[in-house]
């Protein structure tokens, strides 16, 4: 009898996707090694990693990151997002290796989104990191990536967890990571903690941070301080952030429980992420200690997995 094929399908979920470090890792002390690795955004960044050989490479540096570090990878341009990413992606230089897909020492792919069409794109060749950059192109933050002809945006729209890429590959057993099974409401409840709390001084911090590099991009028509005024949080409700943050988890769940209904993996990983923010990248070990925890909470699940290995 063969080994039948393993997928490991990686989710969406911006700063909440350093748990798919801990994940592949601790899958890894199980003896479940994966055979096609199929990602969207964080997803496809970590996978990619994974794929290239240089995880421990972007484990080391993320639990490295500071709260300063995160602020100056963000580039903001405003050229079809807040953020040109750029300064995101050269920092990922070394990580991802100037390799194609096809390369690639495991199967790898990840999901896009067409600007245009609205189709889902699966990316299976190619430069690697011109293909991360798309999967990652969050609406409204990142710009869009422009591929082949095509201006491509996060796969997250349209497949935020690719079981079904990773079937499609030929994988016989599918191993999805959900981030965002418990994240709707959560940026909206903070706002019941006290607004001198550390998280809210956090956030606004952040927020500040990124204004003040949209002021200067924006000097020259005289509405720096107009943007400074509006896109601060306001105490009677959410603020900007905290709108997008939560639109985008209500999207994916959504999208996300749609899909898995119809084409659902052998076994779901669903870290508990709530507590981490849209963009708190620098929260890397709760992350992956999550991510870790994840794969020994379903391991009954995971058990029948390595005997049919």
């Amino acid at each position: 009898m063969t080994k039948p094929r393993i997928g490991l399908a990686l989710g969406s979920g911006s700063a909440r996707g350093w748990a798919h470090i801990g994940v592949i890792q601790a899958l890894r002390e199980e003896g479940i090694e994966p055979d096609i690795i199929c990602g969207c955004s964080i997803g496809a960044l970590v996978g990619g990693c994974y794929c290239s050989g240089r995880l421990d490479s972007l484990e080391q540096w993320v639990r490295g990151l500071g709260f300063w570090d995160v602020v100056k990878l963000f580039d903001v341009r405003m050229a079809g997002g807040l953020i040109e990413g750029d300064s995101l992606m050269a920092a990922f230089e070394d990580k991802l290796q100037n390799t194609r897909i096809e390369q690639l020492d495991k199967t790898f792919a990840c999901v896009a989104t067409d600007l245009q069409s609205g189709r889902e794109i699966w990316l299976q060749q190619g430069p690697l990191r011109q293909a991360v950059r798309a999967s990652i192109a969050l609406p409204g933050l990142f710009s869009p990536v422009k591929l082949d002809g095509r201006w491509l945006l996060d796969g997250g729209l349209t497949n935020p967890v690719p079981v079904s890429l990773c079937r499609a590959m030929g994988a016989e057993i599918i191993i999805a990571v959900n981030l965002n099974s418990d994240i709707v409401g959560r940026h909206i409840k903070k706002h019941q903690r006290p607004l001198e709390s550390p998280n809210n001084k956090r956030d606004q911090a952040l927020l500040d941070q990124l204004v003040g590099k949209l002021n200067g991009s924006l000097q020259e028509t005289r509405l720096g301080a107009w943007a400074n005024k509006k896109l601060r949080n306001r105490e009677d409700g959410p603020g900007v952030f905290d709108v997008v943050a939560s639109s985008i988890n209500i999207m994916q769940d959504r999208i996300t429980k749609s899909r898995m209904a119809g084409d659902p993996p052998d076994a779901i990983l669903t870290p508990r992420l709530g507590k981490l923010g849209l963009l708190e990248f620098d929260r890397a070990d709760e992350a992956i200690a999550e991510g870790q925890d994840s794969v020994r909470r379903s391991i009954r699940t995971l058990q029948p997995l390595l005997e049919r290995q």
